[in-house]
């Protein structure tokens, strides 16, 4: 089976050795995104809110690099800071994951660049 490497420059640069998504078969594999502003390398927003409608912008330009849509994800793991954000995080969550895709979601005692919120997504066509 082959693996392809999947890379966007409308969504933020690895921050270690690893790749935005691997690509096997007619599935999708993402790394976590972070809120990073792809133009800037910069924290997008300082709120979970801010964050996590960023975090969305950087997985759906991954998926659609690959030719995924929100749709089509089938798992999401999702990380926050604070489990105190998880109403706050969900309200945007909702907004993008209308297909309801199966979701692990825990608390991160600390999470790369000192985020607030990291999400992970399974995509099968």
């Amino acid at each position: 089976m082959s693996k392809e490497v999947i890379s966007t420059t409308a969504a933020p640069a690895a921050v270690g050795p690893y790749s935005q998504a691997i690509k096997v078969g007619n599935t999708l594999y993402t790394s976590g995104q972070i809120a990073l502003d792809p133009a800037t390398g910069a924290m997008a927003a300082d709120d979970i809110a801010g964050q996590a409608e960023q975090v969305i912008k950087n997985l759906q330009a991954v998926l659609t690099a690959a030719g995924y849509t929100f749709d089509e994800v089938v798992k999401t793991t999702c990380f926050l800071a604070n489990m105190q954000d998880f109403a706050a995080f969900n309200a945007v969550y909702e907004k993008y994951f209308v297909s309801k895709p199966a979701r692990s979601c825990v608390a991160a005692a600390a999470l790369p660049k000192a985020a607030l919120v990291e999400v992970e997504v399974i995509a099968i066509h």
